[in-house]
């Protein structure tokens, strides 16, 4: 298991022939925010809280990323980059956090299938840049994470979650083969969010 383990080490990256992940650094927050602001609309809806808002700085982001890294460094959740190989264009990011996390223990979380929501270890959540690099990178990320965790994590089970109106990735993951085994409604936030199984569905 990862979470609650001090003896866990996460991956220290993914390289693969398109792109890599590493931990996101505070030292990122520019060529995150570009990334950001580029898919601002689209991470609005992701959020559900109004984030990035208008006058979001890179300042601003400079610290949403150090807090980021301080959890990634503390075993509490991570946050990877997706960074093109040069690492001067970032593409996206990856987070992973454990299914007792706060935000899911004051969710309700209806069960669409037999499993339950504690056969689950982590939760997987994960965003690319715009249009311009279209549904393909959206396949590609997932596919090159459900070998990544499946080889390099541990995990028993694992799930991806999506927004119920992110119709772009909702597609990408039905595409894929994934059933929807829950339904997460947030305190605070009016739409609800879908998860997928990504292992452990046998």
């Amino acid at each position: 298991m990862a979470f609650h383990n001090s003896g866990f080490e996460a991956p220290d990256e993914l390289v693969t022939e398109s792109f890599l992940l590493r931990p996101i650094r505070a030292a990122d927050a520019q060529l995150d925010y570009e990334a950001v602001m580029e898919r601002k609309d689209f991470l609005r809806d992701w959020e559900q809280t109004g984030w990035p808002e208008d006058g979001f700085m890179v300042e601003d982001n400079h610290q949403d990323l150090a807090r980021l890294e301080e959890r990634h460094s503390e075993n509490r959740a991570y946050a990877y980059t997706v960074m093109t190989h040069d690492q001067k264009l970032c593409l996206g990011c990856v987070y992973v956090m454990p299914t007792d996390a706060s935000m899911f223990s004051t969710a309700k979380i209806t069960a669409l299938g037999e499993k339950g929501w504690t056969d689950f270890e982590g939760a997987v959540y994960f965003w690319t840049r715009g249009p311009k690099d279209g549904s393909d990178l959206n396949r590609q990320l997932l596919e090159c994470l459900r070998h990544w965790f499946t080889s390099d994590w541990g995990f028993a089970g694992l799930l991806v979650v999506t927004g119920e109106l992110l119709t772009e990735q909702i597609q990408v993951l039905e595409a894929s083969g994934l059933p929807p085994l829950f339904r997460i409604e947030e305190r605070d936030k009016p739409h609800p969010y879908l998860a997928y199984v990504l292992l452990g569905y046998d």
